[in-house]
């Protein structure tokens, strides 16, 4: 499954960590962030909790850039 979310970041260096955080995450198989339209791209591995993994995605993008927000 594959879903968009708006996000606010400051510049393209935060969004791109944003995105490796992402990555990073259980349960999301890819993520794209971008900067420019401000919208991260997250498809989501099979099975996954969408509602729970995107909280932590939320968790870890603000580890690697505090002031940044993806609307849920």
């Amino acid at each position: 499954m594959k879903k968009s979310y708006k996000i606010e970041v400051d510049c393209a260096n935060c969004a791109n960590k944003m995105e490796e955080a992402a990555k990073k995450t259980a349960g999301v198989k890819n993520a794209t962030v971008n900067y420019m339209a401000l919208k991260m791209d997250v498809e989501f591995e099979d099975g996954a909790d969408v509602a729970s993994v995107m909280k932590t995605v939320l968790k870890n993008c603000k580890k690697v850039e505090d002031d940044c927000e993806i609307y849920l």
